[in-house]
């Protein structure tokens, strides 16, 4: 996934009982340097020659040899994904592709000492009130769970930003509650029917036959008789969130916070197309590469891959 970088951990922290290491790290750094001896950066640095030898030839414990390995393929994991891996996700990430079996503890707290921690999600609403020409019952009822591909979806618009511009990106997208993959999605600078409709009918042709419970909140886009319609056309039944309760339509809400927090909090987006691009990118970085620990550990494609092998990829 391509990303902003941003600073993200320190290297070369060392995990040594050892007192006074950074002075003996100081020393065995710069000694080689021109200008600079052993006995002069002991002296300055108020370090006995024979405790810093000591030190260099001492034997490094197992112990602090897996730690110091460990952080920098920690650091490199937090650097690779940009800083969106807390404690729990970075466990299990290192456990998947390296083939360990390291506790959630031991992660975090070599997380605390190299300082390297997720950034925090920021929470953001934005509504378009109008008069709705008709609404559904709250069906879905906060029952998120699924037992199979296309029982249920959730949708949703959100808004980005871009600085210097008045005109922002909107994003629709629907969400299946069972491999919690991003069925499909539209971007447009207009947040109209157009674009709940084209992200509808774009689910429809990557699932074809596909007739889950349909669930939105309150959007005009959603309360028109046009998409009801189109509901009805195909066989789905509606839901809809209660008035003023997003947590009706959690997993889509969710799934806003983990993008915005990952690829879009923190980062200059004073381009378009740059930010229209890093959209695209996250959306399949999501579906093939992000790891969830509610789909066991895999990514949604592969958990739902396991249901139905033949289903269409999505292409935008």
């Amino acid at each position: 996934m391509k990303k902003k970088h941003r600073n993200t951990g320190k290297n070369g922290k060392r995990f040594s009982p050892v007192r006074q290491e950074d002075k003996y790290e100081t020393i065995d750094e710069f000694k080689e340097k021109p200008g600079f001896t052993v006995d002069f950066l002991c002296k300055t640095l108020e370090i006995p020659r024979s405790s810093y030898y000591k030190w260099k030839n001492r034997a490094i414990p197992k112990k602090e040899i897996q730690d110091n390995e460990l952080a920098n393929i920690i650091i490199e994991y937090n650097k690779t994904y940009d800083g969106i891996l807390g404690y729990r996700r970075m466990t299990m990430y290192i456990n998947h592709f390296n083939q360990s079996s390291y506790s959630i503890k031991y992660i975090h707290r070599l997380m605390k000492v190299i300082h390297v921690h997720a950034r925090i999600r920021r929470k953001h609403s934005n509504y378009v009130k109008v008069k709705p020409e008709q609404v559904g019952e709250n069906i879905l009822n906060r029952d998120f769970e699924a037992l199979w591909q296309n029982q249920k979806w959730c949708t949703d618009v959100t808004e980005f930003k871009v600085i210097g511009q008045k005109q922002k990106i909107y994003l629709s997208a629907i969400i299946d509650l069972y491999d919690r993959r991003i069925v499909s999605y539209v971007l447009s600078n207009s947040n109209n029917n157009k674009l709940v409709f084209d992200t509808f009918d774009l689910a429809l042709k990557t699932n074809p036959g596909a007739k889950p419970l349909f669930h939105s909140d309150r959007g005009f886009q959603y309360t028109s008789k046009q998409f009801k319609f189109k509901l009805d056309q195909a066989g789905m039944i509606q839901s809809m969130s209660r008035v003023g309760k997003c947590i009706d339509n959690g997993p889509m809400e969710g799934f806003w916070g983990t993008l915005k927090s990952e690829m879009f909090y923190g980062l200059r987006w004073d381009d378009e197309t740059s930010l229209r691009e890093a959209i695209v990118e996250y959306i399949n970085f999501y579906n093939n590469e992000r790891l969830q620990a509610n789909l066991k550990g895999m990514t949604p494609n592969q958990f739902g891959n396991h249901a139905n092998p033949n289903l269409l990829p999505l292409v935008i």
